[in-house]
């Protein structure tokens, strides 16, 4: 059970509606982390910051690419919630999330997720190596912020536990849906 509550949109002050109803208008109806957001329009709108970087990782590695790097980056965190969000992204690109390959290619971007994911550890100067013959300084830029950000939004998660989504439940992982049920 989610330590925050989600937003109540009829009690919430005027600024709180408003923020929901922009949300709804942008991206339909406010997923569980979002409408748990809502209760700070400060804090919806940092990690709604988001979306901008997901666009340029997706620009930068294909969609298929930005998926493996923030499953990696989720799974490696032990988010429920967001590792779920990409089980199923996986399963939409007609991939296996339990059993998949990376290429050549998308290793050293799954690698860098795994790393950033374990933040407090230093990344391997030749995965560094790796990354710079491909992508510029920019784009290194843009993938660590999308980093930050995923691990920003994976701690929320956490902490918060913030529930899975009803429409994400068919994707959690068998091994979570035990655990899940042993505790309740």
């Amino acid at each position: 059970m989610a330590y925050i509550s989600q937003l109540n949109y009829d009690d919430a002050p005027p600024e709180n509606q408003e923020a929901f109803r922009h949300e709804q208008a942008v991206r339909g109806k406010p997923s569980n982390m979002k409408a748990t957001l809502l209760h700070s329009v400060p804090a919806h709108a940092a990690y709604m910051q988001w979306y901008p970087l997901w666009d340029e990782v997706k620009k930068l590695l294909g969609l298929r690419g930005a998926v493996l790097y923030a499953h990696a980056i989720s799974t490696t965190n032990n988010c429920l919630l967001c590792s779920t969000y990409f089980r199923k992204a996986l399963t939409d690109l007609g991939t296996s999330p339990d059993k998949f390959e990376v290429s050549e290619e998308e290793a050293p971007i799954v690698a860098l997720g795994y790393a950033a994911a374990r933040h407090a550890q230093p990344i391997d100067p030749k995965l560094w190596a790796q990354l710079k013959e491909r992508f510029s300084e920019r784009d290194l830029v843009n993938l660590v912020a999308f980093a930050g950000l995923m691990v920003a939004t994976n701690l929320f998660n956490n902490l918060v536990q913030v529930e899975v989504d009803d429409v994400l439940t068919p994707y959690v992982p068998k091994a979570q849906l035990a655990e899940t049920a042993d505790v309740e």
